[in-house]
Order: C-alpha cells, then sequence, then structure tokens
C-alpha cells in the first residue's frame, strides 16, 4: 500500500491538486492548511486541519499522528518576520536547528527546512514528483511563437535572472526591447506585473521570463505558473511568457493556453542552459 502523503499547504490552488492526484494514485492524504494562506474551499474535499505558521510543533505532531511519511510543502506563503511568528515550544526547538539560515534568504530557510525535516524522518517530495503531467516541457505551446525581437529578450531576461537568482532575490522578470523593466522580489510575480503599465515603452512589448534560481531547493518552491499568471500578463500589455522547461510547475495547464491564445499571448519553455526552446545549444 502507498505511503499516506501530508501536504503542507499555503495559498492557491496547487495543494488542492497535489492531493487529488495522490487520491487518484491510490494514497491516502492529509493536509496542514497555514491559516491566512490556504484556501479552505480547496482544501475541503480531503481530510485537513487548519493550524497558524508559527504551531510547526504541533503541525509535527499532527502529522506524526496522521502516520504521514511523505511530505509536500506547496503553495505560496508570505515568509513573516521572526517576531510575528511567535512559534510554540516545539516550534522553538526546530526553529533553533535552522539555525542563522532563517537569515540567509528564502533558499537558505527552505532547504534547512527540507534537511530538518528528513532528519526528523519525513521523505520530503517535489509536487512535481505527484504533479507529473504539470511539469512544463520545451517548446512553444501556443498558437503564436515568439519572434526574433521576443527571443533576444527572453535571452536577456535568462541571464539577468541568473544572476539576481544567485543573489537570492527573485525568478521571475519583464524585458522589453533588451532593458530589463522589473525583477521579481518579495511581492511575487503578480505583483510585479502590476508595475509594468508605468514603465513600458513604445515599440514591441515585453516579456516575462521565470526560471528557477541557481542552485534552488525545487522540493519546497519550484517556480509555478497559473491561469492567474496569463490574466496579470495580458493586463501589462505584454507578448508572452518563457519559463524553465523541465523545472516549472503550469496550473491548470489546458486553461493556460487557451487564455493565453486568447490574448494573443506566447507560451514557450526554454533550456535555461542553453538559452535554446529544443534543447540544441545555441551557436
Amino acid at each position: 500500500m502507498s505511503r499516506k502523503l501530508g501536504i503542507i499547504a499555503g495559498g492557491g490552488p496547487l495543494p488542492g491538486q497535489v492531493a487529488q492526484a495522490a487520491v487518484a494514485a491510490g494514497r491516502d492524504v492529509f493536509i496542514v492548511g497555514l491559516e491566512g494562506f490556504a484556501a479552505p474551499d480547496v482544501l475541503r474535499p480531503f481530510a485537513h486541519k487548519f493550524f497558524r505558521l508559527g504551531a510547526l510543533g504541533a503541525i509535527h505532531q499532527a502529522l506524526r499522528d496522521e502516520a504521514c511519511r511523505d511530505l509536500v510543502m506547496i503553495g505560496p506563503v508570505k515568509r513573516p518576520s521572526i517576531l510575528s511568528l511567535r512559534p510554540d515550544l516545539e516550534g522553538t526547538r526546530l526553529l533553533a536547528r535552522v539555525g542563522k539560515a532563517a537569515f540567509s534568504g528564502d533558499d537558505g530557510l527552505l532547504s534547512a527546512i527540507v534537511r530538518i525535516m528528513n532528519e526528523e524522518g519525513f521523505a520530503v517530495l517535489g509536487a512535481h514528483e505527484i504533479l507529473t503531467d504539470m511539469l512544463a516541457p520545451a517548446g512553444v505551446l501556443t498558437t503564436y511563437p515568439p519572434d526574433e525581437a521576443a527571443r533576444a529578450d527572453i535571452e536577456r531576461g535568462i541571464a539577468a535572472l541568473k544572476l539576481i537568482g544567485a543573489a537570492d532575490i527573485g525568478q521571475a522578470c519583464v524585458v522589453q526591447q533588451g532593458i530589463v523593466l522589473a525583477v521579481e522580489a518579495v511581492e511575487g510575480t503578480d505583483a510585479m506585473l502590476s508595475r509594468i503599465p508605468a514603465v513600458h515603452r513604445p515599440g514591441p512589448a515585453g516579456v516575462l521570463v521565470k526560471i528557477a534560481k541557481p542552485g534552488q531547493e525545487k522540493r519546497a518552491d519550484m517556480p509555478t505558473i497559473g491561469a492567474a499568471t496569463i490574466t496579470h500578463a495580458a493586463s501589462a500589455g505584454l507578448r508572452g511568457i518563457a519559463y524553465e522547461a523541465g523545472a516549472t510547475i503550469l496550473a491548470n495547464r489546458i486553461q493556460m493556453i487557451d487564455a493565453a491564445n486568447a490574448a494573443g499571448l506566447f507560451l514557450v519553455g526554454v533550456d535555461v542552459v542553453s538559452n535554446s526552446e529544443n534543447g540544441e545549444r545555441s551557436p
């Protein structure tokens, strides 16, 4: 019998999609919903319980009581300050083991959390290991492919993201005519896109580029694009979206493709190592 899956759920629809895929594969699931982030309607069809983010000890015990041995962390969560976290007693112990990683950026913190959960006896899985059909493929998914100018902006965006990603700043940026108009920071991709109308230039529109940070802990924070991203990209007046093939989750892929086609946007998966769409190295 398959091992029971515990899901620590942040916001958005993906926690429910992970649970649904696990159940379809014959697994029992138990969801820890983080208060203020997880949506009750998403969790309602599954066994679940809500906890405040700082109740790390209670969360840990609930997962043990439910006999969860495998664990997935999925859904956006705004990182709190240490003062606002108010950890319980067990949470204080676990945070002490995180140590300085709590102050070293999201990647360092997430990597430390994954390591500690493994040490506590849980096998931490990536959501992409459950949602295997949602892992983004290479190539153009839409009716409208990127032209040469858009491809040049994509390459520029990848180069910029390798730099800011190495500094643990963000996963996304918008490039127009070779100029980086905006980079994602703590506000997230959709909020970044809301700034674009104020800074866009005349002429061919910009491109959203989203890739994983170098060395990113993909079991806890894989780049994700959903239907809302399409809506925000269209509202920002962009011409398309490029994502890292094989390292991005596309939530509701069919809905996304339909929405992108309706808005006249392209969706393209690129090989970040080679900056190409077909897996071949660029000359």
